[in-house]
C-alpha cells in the first residue's frame, strides 16, 4: 500500500485544510467541494485526510460497516449478535466518474433471485464508504444517473437497489468530498447544494512558497516513507486535536446571538432554502470546538459564512462564486449577539486565529453607442484596426427546445431522444455482457416453452442464462451544440450584437441545463476562428462571447467550413455524441470571389452528412432579404428569428426543426 502525502506537509491552502478538518471534527457539516485550477493539491489534501481520521468500530464480518453500538436492523448481513466487533481505519473510497450504476450501489444476482428466491447481493462503493469518506475527483463530470443515486443516498442515509420487485437496502452515511476544475463545467444545483462547504483554491504566486511546494514534493517522491516519518509528529498532533475537538463538540454552546447572525447572513445573501442556515450553524460550532472553545463567537460565524455560502448564492452558471465581505461584516455588525463571550481569547492559545488550522513550518502565505458608417453593400467601414469594441449581452431568456432528430446513443443528458440505461422501457433484447435491467415479461416468455424439456416439476421457474432479456430503454442524451456566430460589421450596423449575444447566452444556459457540450466558432473580416473548442464549461463559452468584438466583412463560408472541421475532429473523439449546429447570422456573405455560392456549397456539406442545424435569423428592419432562410434550406435545417427563439413566442418549434430535417433527408 502506497504511503500518502502527509496532510500537515501541504503548503498553504489554509481554507482547504480548514474545511476538511472541520468535517473531520463534525461529519454532520456535510462534506466539501473543492474548486480550482489543476495542480493545486486538491486531490493530495483529500487523500491525506483519511490518515488523520480516528479508527471506527464495526461489527465483525459485516460488509456494510455496521456500528456495534447501534447495528442497522435492516442490514443485509444481519441480524447481528451483540458483542463481536473489530476496529479498523476509517476508509476513503474513490468513485470514478465513469463508474457503472452497479459499481456504485451494488449488484443483485437476478438469475438466482428468480430461480432460487435468494437475495445474492454484492455491495458497491456506497456500502464501502459508509461511516467514511466518499471522494469524487472531477465530480462535475459525473454522469447524471450517478448524481441522482448520490443525491438519494445523501438525502436518506441509505442506498436502495431495486431489480424487478427484488430489493435490498443498506445504510450509506458518508462524508462527501468532491474536487473539480470549473473550466470543465459546473455542477447541477441539486448536487452543489448537498456539499456543506466549498473552497476555491489556486496556486500561490509567491516564489518562496512555490519553491517550498517543489522541495517537499521532490523529497516525497524520492522517499515517501522517510518523508512521512519526518512529519509523523505533526500528523499525530493534528489527529489528537481532531479527537479532542470531537469530544468537546457536544459541549459547544450556540447562543441566540450567533443564531441571529447566521439567519440574518443567509437572508442578506438571499440563499435558497434552509440548508445554508443549518450548515452554517454546524460549521460555526465545529470551528469553536476546533479552537478549543465552548462558545461560538462572531469570528466563527464569519468564517462559516465564507465556507458555506458562496456556492449557494449562485443563480445561474455564469455567476461568479464568492461573497461580498464588506456586506458580510456589515450584517454581522448589525446583528451582533448579546450573549457572545466577553473574554478575549489569547491569540497564541488554542482559541486564537478564528479556528484556523495549525500552520506548518513552511512559507505561508461596453457598448460604445457609436453607429458605424455604412459603405458599399451595407457593410460598415471599420476605422483603425477594422473592429469595434465588444458590446454587453442583453438579458438572457428561456428558449425553445432545439433537439436532434432521430434516436441516438450518446452520453446521458436532457436534450434529444436516445437509447439509455434509464428512462421508459421500449422493448427487450438479449443482454450484451452483464445484465443490468431485466425485462421480466420477456424473460418469462423466453423460458416458458422449455419448462417441460427442462424437467420442471415444482412451482419454481427453471431458468437458463439464455432466457434472460435486457430491457431496452429510451431517455435523453446530451449533444454537442456548436454555436457559429457572425461577428461581422453587418451584424453591428444596427446595434444588434447586444440582442444576438443575449440570445446565444440564453442558448448556452439551456445547454448547461441539458448537460450538453458546447463549442463556439466566430467569423468576421476575412477568416473564422474557433473561439472555444468543444467543452462542458458553458461559463467559459459565455466569457468568450462577452468579449467578442465585431467588424469587417462576412466570411460565412469560412465560418461553416471551420465548423465542419471541428465536427470532423469531434466525431473521432466522441463518435456517439450527436451534434446540433446553431448558426447565428443575418445570412449575408461578403468578401472574396463568389461568397454566396461558396457559402451555399459549404452549407450543403452539412445537409449531405445529416447534421442537425438551426439558423437564428438576426436580420432586422422593415425590408428583409430572407438570406438566413435560404441558408437554412441549404443546411437542411430550419430558420427562426430572435423573437421566435423565446419559449413563450410560438408553439411547435421542435416539431418544425425535426420535420424539416426529415424532409431534407
Amino acid at each position: 500500500m502506497s504511503t500518502p502525502f502527509p496532510f500537515t506537509a501541504v503548503v498553504g491552502q489554509d481554507d482547504l485544510r480548514l474545511a476538511l478538518l472541520l468535517n473531520a471534527v463534525s461529519p454532520a457539516v456535510g462534506g466539501v467541494l473543492v474548486r480550482g485550477e489543476k495542480g493545486t493539491a486538491k486531490s493530495t489534501a483529500v487523500r491525506a485526510l483519511s490518515a488523520l481520521l480516528p479508527a471506527v468500530d464495526v461489527v465483525a464480518g459485516c460488509r456494510f460497516s455496521c456500528d456495534p453500538a447501534a447495528p442497522d436492523p435492516a442490514c443485509p448481513d444481519g441480524p447481528h449478535e451483540p458483542g463481536a466487533f473489530e476496529s479498523r481505519p476509517s476508509r476513503m473510497v474513490e468513485l470514478p466518474v465513469g463508474a457503472s450504476e452497479d459499481r456504485l450501489v451494488g449488484a443483485l444476482d437476478i438469475e438466482r433471485a428468480l430461480a432460487e428466491g435468494v437475495k445474492a447481493f454484492e455491495p458497491g462503493l456506497l456500502a464501502d464508504a459508509h461511516r467514511g469518506i466518499l471522494y469524487v475527483d472531477e465530480v462535475n463530470l459525473l454522469h447524471d444517473h450517478l448524481v441522482d443515486l448520490l443525491l438519494d443516498a445523501a438525502a436518506m442515509g441509505a442506498s436502495y437497489v431495486e431489480r424487478e420487485g427484488v430489493s435490498v437496502r443498506h445504510a450509506a452515511k458518508f462524508l462527501l468530498v468532491g474536487t473539480m476544475n470549473p473550466e470543465e463545467g459546473e455542477l447541477r444545483p441539486q448536487l452543489l447544494d448537498r456539499f456543506g462547504l466549498t473552497v476555491e483554491v489556486a496556486a500561490s504566486r509567491e516564489p518562496d512558497q512555490r519553491v517550498e511546494v517543489v522541495r517537499r514534493r521532490l523529497a516525497y517522491d524520492d522517499d515517501p516513507a522517510g518523508f512521512a516519518a519526518r512529519w509523523a509528529d505533526e500528523e499525530t498532533a493534528v489527529r489528537q486535536r481532531i479527537v479532542a475537538a470531537r469530544e468537546l463538540l457536544p459541549s459547544v454552546r450556540l447562543g441566540d446571538g450567533a443564531l441571529r447572525q447566521i439567519a440574518a447572513t443567509c437572508a442578506a445573501f438571499e440563499v435558497d432554502g434552509m440548508r445554508a442556515d443549518i450548515v452554517m450553524a454546524r460549521t460555526a460550532a465545529a470551528l469553536a470546538a476546533w479552537a478549543g472553545r465552548t462558545d461560538v463567537l462572531a469570528e466563527d460565524v464569519r468564517q462559516a459564512a465564507l465556507l458555506a455560502l458562496p456556492h449557494r448564492r449562485r443563480r445561474n452558471p455564469f455567476d461568479a462564486p464568492g461573497l461580498d465581505e464588506d456586506k458580510l461584516d456589515q450584517t454581522l455588525e448589525e446583528f451582533s449577539g448579546e450573549d457572545e463571550d466577553d473574554t478575549d481569547p489569547d491569540p497564541g492559545g488554542p482559541g486564537g486565529g478564528g479556528g484556523q488550522p495549525t500552520p506548518d513550518d513552511g512559507p505561508r502565505g461596453g457598448d460604445t453607442g457609436a453607429r458605424p458608417e455604412e459603405g458599399e453593400g451595407g457593410e460598415p467601414q471599420a476605422s483603425g484596426a477594422g473592429e469595434q469594441s465588444a458590446v454587453r449581452a442583453a438579458e438572457p431568456f428561456r428558449t425553445k427546445v432545439l433537439s436532434v432528430p432521430g434516436i441516438g446513443e450518446g452520453a446521458a443528458g436532457r436534450r434529444s431522444r436516445a437509447r439509455t440505461e434509464h428512462g421508459r422501457t421500449t422493448g427487450a433484447r438479449r443482454p450484451r455482457g452483464t445484465l443490468t435491467k431485466l425485462h421480466l415479461a420477456a424473460t418469462v416468455q423466453a423460458a416458458a416453452p422449455h419448462q417441460r424439456a427442462r424437467g420442471r416439476s415444482g412451482p419454481g421457474l427453471v431458468l437458463r442464462r439464455d432466457d434472460l432479456r435486457q430491457a431496452t430503454r429510451e431517455g435523453r442524451e446530451g449533444n454537442l451544440v456548436l454555436f457559429v456566430v457572425d461577428a461581422s460589421g453587418s451584424m453591428a450596423a444596427r446595434q444588434r450584437m447586444g440582442a444576438v449575444k443575449g440570445a446565444v447566452l440564453s442558448l448556452l444556459l439551456d445547454a448547461y441545463q441539458r448537460r450538453d457540450k458546447v463549442g463556439l466558432v466566430t467569423f468576421r473580416g476575412s477568416a473564422a476562428e474557433v473561439a472555444l473548442p468543444p467543452t462542458s464549461s458553458v461559463d467559459a463559452a459565455a466569457a468568450r462571447l462577452e468579449s467578442l468584438p465585431t467588424g469587417g466583412r462576412t466570411p460565412l463560408a469560412a465560418g461553416l467550413l471551420k465548423t465542419h472541421d471541428v465536427l470532423r475532429v469531434e466525431r473521432l473523439r466522441d463518435p456517439a455524441r450527436r451534434a446540433l449546429v446553431v448558426v447565428v447570422t443575418d445570412g449575408r456573405a461578403t468578401g472574396g470571389p463568389e461568397p454566396v455560392a461558396l457559402a451555399g456549397r459549404a452549407a450543403r456539406l452539412f445537409a449531405a452528412e445529416g447534421v442537425a442545424s438551426v439558423v437564428v435569423d438576426c436580420e432586422s428592419g422593415p425590408v428583409r432579404l430572407g438570406l438566413a432562410g435560404q441558408l437554412a434550406g441549404e443546411l437542411g435545417g430550419t430558420a427562426v428569428t430572435l423573437d421566435e427563439l423565446r419559449a413563450d413566442s410560438i408553439a411547435g418549434l421542435v416539431k418544425d426543426v425535426q420535420g424539416r430535417s426529415r424532409r431534407a433527408a
